[in-house]
């Protein structure tokens, strides 16, 4: 089971239960790391928490997009927290790419391709006149240019980056079951597994209800 990565997103501002999300999993048969979006990093005590943390392995999701400098500049401002792996979006374009690359250390900087919560519809709406699969090749493409670490994206289009990228595939949108709340290309454990991806994101199929029951049901779907 170690083989199996897997990031648990931590998306509260509750320490308790961030506490015992950690406590319930940290000494699991898979191995799992810990992911901060958002709502915990810009919570009043989310900062505090994480420099605290040890001996975990650690994810901000800040999906930084912005300008060359400021991406730079933000990824320097949290240098401190020692996280593993940091997001910036792909689409920042290749030098804002490049330059948070450069400060980023000994931190993986993985670029985040197409949200899973988007499907070629909205991607219209939004102006986009290319499916899915063709921006998330081209951006698996930009992600190599830059020399990322690693990427995030849809277990669906794992197939496509590794055609292009050759480093870790991260991949969020992961479901026990048919229900996708407001995620819209999903896959189960297993299905990701076997497309290629090295690492799984999973909040809500673990964290809300019995976190222990919720674990069992995942080990049923990886066995």
């Amino acid at each position: 089971m170690k083989k199996n990565k897997i990031f648990i997103a931590c998306d509260t501002t509750n320490i308790k239960k961030i506490k015992e999300i950690i406590k319930k999993t940290e000494k699991s048969k898979i191995n799992f790391g810990y992911k901060f979006g958002l709502e915990f990093l810009n919570s009043k005590k989310g900062r505090n928490f994480i420099s605290r943390l040890k001996n975990k392995t650690t994810f901000g999701d800040y999906k930084f997009f912005d300008i060359p400098n400021t991406c730079a500049s933000a990824i320097k401002a949290v240098s401190d927290l020692n996280f593993n792996y940091i997001t910036i979006h792909i689409s920042s374009g290749l030098e804002a790419l490049k330059a948070a690359k450069k400060v980023s250390n000994n931190t993986k900087l993985i670029g985040v391709t197409i949200l899973t919560s988007l499907d070629n519809r909205a991607l219209k709406e939004i102006g986009f006149n290319k499916k899915v699969e063709k921006i998330v090749s081209d951006q698996a493409k930009l992600a190599t240019k830059a020399k990322l670490d690693a990427i995030v994206c849809s277990p669906k289009e794992v197939d496509i980056v590794k055609k292009v990228f050759k480093k870790e595939i991260i991949t969020p949108g992961i479901r026990f079951d048919s229900k996708s709340n407001d995620q819209k290309r999903v896959l189960t454990p297993r299905q990701a597994y076997k497309n290629g991806s090295d690492w799984l994101v999973i909040g809500r199929p673990i964290t809300k209800g019995n976190i222990a029951n919720n674990l069992k049901n995942l080990i049923n779907h990886l066995s």
